[in-house]
């Protein structure tokens, strides 16, 4: 249905972190966290799904987290390589910062706002905005002070909205 396991993934290490009975007590809530984590076994390092990602918003304490968190964002739309001239510059102690890309040849520069160690979501929701191509785009499923961010197709996440009771919401800055 558009989410894939990576192939060097099975439903076995799917099963090995919870039984079966408890992906079914609420169908798809336990499947949909899972496939942003990595499998819980040998070999180490393995995600479930590349189109997943468990976006801890709580994240920011130096220069370099904004570059990680829009190359993940980028790897997640299929668009790492037209990124480039990733840079952000964070001052605690003034509260200001910035981000400044390319993406396929067009620079953009975001002012960001300082808030501890929270993320600028309003900010990422823009950068989302400009990965999004051919009908595909950022969702999120709540998981407490994180979220999980999907890239999929509409129709894709319409459907998983009609078995999950309108679990994903689009991002947008809107």
């Amino acid at each position: 249905m558009g989410l894939k396991l990576e192939e060097n993934v099975s439903i076995d290490d799917l099963l090995y972190s919870f039984d079966r009975e408890a992906y079914e007590e609420e169908p798809f809530d336990l499947l949909l966290f899972m496939l942003c984590s990595e499998v819980e076994r040998e070999p180490w390092g393995r995600d479930f799904c590349r189109n997943v990602w468990n976006f801890d918003t709580e994240c920011i304490a130096k220069d370099g987290d904004y570059v990680a968190i829009v190359k993940k964002l980028a790897d997640l739309s299929g668009r790492s390589e037209e990124l480039s001239d990733l840079e952000d510059h964070l001052d605690f102690e003034e509260n200001t910062g910035w981000l400044k890309y390319k993406l396929a040849g067009k620079e953009q520069t975001w002012d960001l706002e300082i808030m501890d160690d929270w993320a600028d979501t309003l900010t990422l929701c823009y950068v989302m905005e400009h990965l999004e191509q051919k009908n595909c785009y950022f969702y999120s499923k709540d998981n407490g002070q994180a979220m999980i961010l999907f890239y999929l197709p509409q129709e894709v996440a319409e459907q998983l909205n009609i078995l999950t009771n309108g679990a994903l919401e689009r991002r947008t800055a809107g």
